[in-house]
């Protein structure tokens, strides 16, 4: 018989990255400062009563047509390459996919993030989701960006744990995904998730897998006391079921939350078979 597959799903900023990805190359090579570019899109949105991805993509074109920076899909994953990762993330995949395996379980990754899908595919890590769902652009005939194809918001991130949930993996498919699969067809049930995100975008995904049955983890940056404190909020309210410093190294805090979590599966699993 196939494994019993676990998905894990991950945010990205924040999550496996320190800082927002537009922070590490794109924002400087337009000659903005972080705070102004952000509250510039901030600003955009509140005037236009905007969805504030929307603007932010918006803004990331109009500033690089303004600067002449060339926006493809080869620049933006050039930028991605120069993202930092959290301590033990490049590890971390393999060491997780070998323990699951060892249970007995298929341990298959995804990206669910309101960041840029073409930058995450420049990260050295990129090759370990089976599919990465971000925001993205579309391209002139030119291979140019000149309006977004895909915007996730921190509300219809939900609709991508559904398309795992059923094996529904387009992006632009929105009718397999609202058609009723029994919950014993579903290739991923909720109680085989662990999704692992850091902010207020990911409370929605977070609160559901949870109340589905499955585990939410709230990471946060270990150097900053301000997101540990927002961290340990959602469990006071209840949002997550665990909070955690974001080092991905082995022995860690993380690893031994999620490898405990996988016997738990692993475990509930082999009763569910007797």
């Amino acid at each position: 018989m196939d494994k019993p597959t676990v998905a894990l799903i991950y945010d990205f900023d924040g999550t496996l990255s320190p800082g927002n990805m537009q922070e590490y190359d794109f924002i400087p090579a337009v000659g903005k400062s972080n705070h102004d570019f952000w509250f510039e899109s901030s600003q955009l949105a509140r005037d236009a009563d905007a969805d504030p991805i929307l603007t932010y993509m918006a803004r990331m074109i109009a500033e690089a047509r303004d600067k002449k920076i060339s926006l493809t899909r080869e620049s933006f994953r050039e930028s991605g390459s120069r993202i930092k990762l959290f301590s033990g993330v490049a590890e971390w995949f393999d060491r997780v996919n070998r323990y699951g395996a060892s249970k007995g379980l298929d341990i298959v990754h995804y990206i669910n993030s309101s960041g840029i899908r073409e930058m995450i595919e420049g990260t050295p890590i990129a090759g370990e989701f089976k599919k990465i769902y971000a925001c993205s652009f579309l391209y002139d005939d030119n291979g140019e960006a000149y309006w977004p194809g895909v915007a996730i918001n921190y509300t219809n991130k939900t609709q991508f744990i559904f398309k795992i949930n059923k094996g529904v993996e387009p992006v632009w498919d929105g009718k397999a995904v609202n058609e009723f699969i029994e919950e014993s067809k579903r290739p991923v049930p909720f109680r085989r998730m662990i999704y692992i995100g850091d902010g207020t975008t990911d409370i929605p995904c977070m609160r559901l897998v949870k109340s589905s049955g499955g585990y939410s983890i709230a990471v946060y940056n270990p150097t900053e006391e301000v997101a540990e404190s927002a961290a340990n909020r959602l469990i006071d309210e209840n949002r997550v079921n665990f909070v955690s410093p974001a080092d991905y190294s082995e022995g860690r805090e993380l690893d031994r939350i999620v490898r405990s979590v996988i016997d738990k599966i692993a475990a509930e699993e082999e009763l569910l078979k007797l």
